[in-house]
């Protein structure tokens, strides 16, 4: 059975995208179609700007997002996936590319998912940072007992979690885990605390847009963020995107309940290798590989 996965924000590089749009009459459609519903040339950006233009939250999401689904679209019918599953913002990605969601609906709440993560932001500094070398229950009991908001966000595969929350949360919590035994813990290069309840102000905007969305029931399960089980039932579908801002990315769950049901390769669809970096390190036998265009 083929899982296709859908990378995440911190997969972005200047140039990723141009391969398609060069090669492709329809992605060239599909990119110029973005252009128009995002009201400026993200191509531009994609294709030839700087490392600081595009890792503003406002670009990297759509970015991404664009160059996974429409790499999906461009495969035809050697897209043919049995399960799917994204990694935060590449669930969005995940259920364009599976059919619940139409491409202009998909971007459009990626826009407005990246716009009211960047508010959020700006209403409270926060952060991020990644513990290495550590089991997850000593991460949450730690974190638990912080006094600050400081929360598990990102459980990327065994011995990495992500932490997200506060600035005082972040820097308790990483003395803390240092001194419980954490190889190490690498504050990230972020806007925010994404996935903690410090996106709430994102959550409530979001949700307004994702409930006036329509989803369909995709062509496979979807395995989401929140609780890592497929879903293909579009009502709760859309309750589990709008938990997901405020909720942890259970990856490595999610990885070993596609095992569990039988997927037997993971294709990753997208810039960059990082989730199949992330699946070896739960399972050193998965057969994993890059979503191309054949010549």
């Amino acid at each position: 059975m083929k899982a296709y996965l859908f990378p995440g924000q911190g997969a972005q590089f200047v140039g990723m995208g141009k391969d398609l749009y060069d090669k492709s009459d329809k992605a060239r459609e599909l990119f110029e179609k973005a252009n128009e519903i995002l009201g400026f040339r993200i191509t531009d950006i994609m294709f030839g700007g700087t490392d600081e233009d595009l890792k503003q939250t406002k670009v990297t999401q759509p970015a991404i997002f664009l160059h996974s689904v429409i790499l999906a679209k461009v495969l035809g019918d050697d897209f043919q996936p049995d399960m799917a599953a994204g990694h935060s913002l590449g669930e969005f990605s995940a259920l364009v590319s599976a059919g619940a969601l139409s491409f202009e609906d998909g971007l459009r709440l990626v826009a407005a998912r990246a716009n009211a993560m960047q508010k959020a932001c700006e209403i409270q500094p926060s952060t991020m940072a990644a513990i290495l070398g550590l089991d997850d229950f000593t991460v949450e009991d730690i974190c638990e007992r912080a006094t600050e908001v400081v929360v598990p966000a990102n459980y990327n595969c065994p011995g990495q979690l992500v932490i997200s929350g506060s600035i005082a949360g972040i820097d308790y919590a990483c003395e803390k885990l240092l001194a419980a035994g954490a190889k190490r813990a690498l504050k990230l290069n972020v806007g925010g605390a994404f996935h903690s309840p410090l996106m709430q102000s994102a959550k409530m905007e979001l949700e307004y847009a994702i409930l006036n969305t329509e989803i369909k029931e995709p062509v496979c399960p979807v395995y989401q963020n929140i609780d890592a089980k497929p879903y293909t039932d579009p009502a709760k579908i859309k309750h589990n995107l709008i938990e997901q801002l405020t909720g942890p990315v259970r990856w490595t769950q999610t990885v070993m309940h596609m095992l569990e049901d039988g997927a037997t390769s993971f294709i990753e669809v997208g810039p960059g290798s990082v989730l199949q970096g992330l699946v070896k390190k739960v399972d050193r036998a998965a057969v994993t590989s890059s979503a191309a265009l054949s010549e």
